[in-house]
């Protein structure tokens, strides 16, 4: 059996804000710090064969937690970025809402028919994403691997692999690193944990 374990990346300073972040690289905030600590150390009981990331840093910076604990070397993969928000990136949801009022009420209604200016569709991160997972369950037989990206991107992932109309990504939680669990058993994905935060402690965390 394979395993691959989804985490997001822990907190920024633009979770805080609420801000739109995409492919901007923006680091994690000495909260998002200690999430990605702390996840790290509730992953101990896995034996971890690889760690892949986002090669954006707050993604990065997760994974080598994560891959420190266990002497690894985080191995970069730019497909598993974050939606491209184009001219969205840096804003807030008023903001956005001010200039672009009609896709902005089509991204929660109808995400997949929404062309972000300047940016990515979620079908062509749903693509990228995918292929990346694919070509790291091929990459590693019968092991286990911590993959660890961003919220939207996890959630095409789940999408793809369960058979989820993209329509319904918001229907799935992703807090800051959030542990998912996807067991590929002769072949098949088996989602076996989603959203899991159990690693975190009382901090408020802002999504």
């Amino acid at each position: 059996m394979t395993r691959i374990i989804l985490v997001r990346h822990g907190q920024t300073i633009w979770n805080v804000e609420k801000k739109y972040q995409g492919h901007s690289d923006i680091g994690l905030t000495e909260t998002g710090l200690h999430q990605a600590r702390q996840v790290a150390e509730g992953l101990t009981k896995e034996e971890i064969d690889a760690v892949y990331a986002s090669d954006l840093s707050r993604a990065y910076k997760t994974a080598e937690f994560i891959a420190a604990l266990r002497g690894l070397q985080v191995i970069s993969v730019p497909e598993l970025r974050e939606i491209k928000f184009g001219e969205w990136e840096g804003l807030t949801y008023d903001q956005i809402m001010l200039k672009w009022p009609h896709i902005m009420g089509k991204l929660w209604a109808c995400p997949d028919e929404v062309e972000i200016p300047g940016g990515e569709t979620f079908r062509q991160l749903k693509a990228r994403a995918h292929a990346a997972m694919q070509r790291i369950v091929a990459a590693h037989p019968e092991e286990t691997v911590v993959v660890v990206s961003h919220g939207g991107t996890i959630r095409t992932i789940l999408c793809a692999i369960l058979d989820i109309h993209l329509n319904n990504i918001w229907s799935i939680r992703q807090d800051n690193t959030a542990v998912n669990i996807i067991d590929y058993l002769h072949g098949r994905p088996v989602v076996a944990l989603v959203n899991d935060i159990h690693h975190l402690d009382h901090l408020d965390i802002e999504e």
